[in-house]
């Protein structure tokens, strides 16, 4: 009934595929491989319950009050400090705290993006930018990547046969490949922005999970141009559910940035910020982290120990050193959409990697998460996706 009425934005944009599966998934007896999401037995809830009883006693009418659409200043400042372990270099007036470091995507695309501009994808890259993008109407050129992440010499070509104004991507255990942009590319690319145009978005909410290999610098460490927004997030290392985000780049732009903010939310939830800067103030972050790369490096080393047991010897898949995602691909010529259907029968389920796709393809592809499930249901969801595998591939050569 409404179809004429909806903007051109909206008319033809569909819901997050991910979402959609996770819901065909809730049976309790399916086991899900599917979400991005962080393990329960990974959020310091007992903490973040005392913390929050002791704002609410001592900070109340603060809490309870309009906040300021920068965000609370000693987060600010925290995070300021905080990031030069990433070899950024920052003062409070170069943060913004957005609610999840996805409204940081949605607000560069507010503050950049009109109808036909050009922004620089990975291919695939993460399915929420690809939303995000196409609600502002901009138009994707695409960039080749590689197991060391995207290109240097790829990203210059697609720039000079197309005008751009953003480049955007997660460097460090890619969103879905898991993948990570090596330091000598990190370099490379901060290098060539101004050049070529550019302003990076540069998506980092899985670095700090990191188990194996060593920690690389941001981009934005690079970054003599002051060309690089770079967008952190307190979702996977402490809780998605609070929505603390942040957002570090030129001053110029964080202010755009900040009047759209202002027409979309006022600000991040005070109580929110508060906590997460009380948790961090009181020494928690660095000792929660480490306990979190613990829980996660023991199931990645499980599942990638599990896929080679039970996959089919046609499938091949990445070894990332952190983050939360392993990135698998079939034979040519089959439909992970088609395997999940057969999957979800024997109560186990992934997400088809085609939609990860911004312009087509990926469809022998599949993302598999492996923060979420216990060790047990890794183990069995494994064994089960494999038969599948193996049952689903010998009916395709048969025919």
């Amino acid at each position: 009934m409404y179809q004429q009425m909806f903007s051109r934005a909206v008319a033809n944009a569909t819901g997050n595929v991910i979402r959609e599966i996770l819901k065909l998934t809730q049976q309790p007896d399916v086991i899900s491989f599917a979400g991005g999401l962080p393990s329960p037995d990974a959020f310091p809830g007992e903490e973040l319950q005392e913390i929050a009883a002791q704002i609410i006693g001592k900070y109340k009418n603060e809490v309870l009050q309009y906040g300021t659409s920068e965000g609370y200043l000693p987060l600010r400042q925290f995070v300021a400090g905080w990031v030069k372990e990433k070899g950024i270099e920052a003062e409070a007036a170069d943060v913004l705290i957005i609610s999840g470091s996805q409204q940081g995507i949605d607000l560069l695309g507010k503050t950049f993006i009109n109808p036909g501009d050009g922004i620089l994808l990975e291919n695939p890259t993460y399915l929420a930018a690809i939303q995000i993008f196409n609600v502002y109407q901009g138009k994707f050129n695409l960039v080749n990547t590689d197991e060391q992440g995207l290109i240097p010499a790829s990203l210059r070509a697609a720039a000079e046969k197309s005008t751009n104004k953003l480049v955007y991507l997660v460097p460090t255990f890619q969103n879905p490949t898991g993948t990570t942009l090596s330091l000598a590319r990190r370099r490379e690319i901060a290098g060539m922005l101004e050049e070529l145009g550019l302003v990076l978005v540069e998506d980092d909410p899985y670095g700090d999970l990191r188990y194996s290999g060593d920690p690389l610098p941001a981009i934005k460490a690079y970054d003599q141009q002051n060309r690089v927004v770079y967008l952190g997030s307190f979702s996977k290392i402490i809780s998605p559910g609070l929505r603390v985000g942040f957002a570090i780049g030129p001053r110029e732009i964080l202010g755009k940035m900040v009047i759209g903010k202002q027409t979309t939310d006022v600000h991040t939830s005070n109580l929110s910020q508060m906590i997460i800067y009380e948790f961090c103030r009181q020494g928690l972050l660095t000792p929660h982290i480490a306990s979190v790369r613990e829980k996660y490096g023991r199931k990645r080393d499980l599942m990638l120990e599990l896929l080679d047991k039970y996959f089919p010897e046609e499938v091949t898949w990445t070894k990332p050193e952190g983050g939360l995602f392993i990135w698998a691909e079939l034979p040519q010529g089959v439909s992970s959409t088609e395997l999940l259907q057969e999957a979800v029968k024997e109560k186990v389920a992934f997400i088809p990697g085609d939609c990860f796709f911004p312009a087509g393809g990926g469809e022998n592809t599949i993302r598999l998460n492996f923060s979420n499930a216990s060790p047990e249901e890794i183990e069995t969801g494994i064994s089960r996706l494999g038969k599948v595998m193996k049952k689903y591939l010998t009916c395709i050569q048969k025919k």
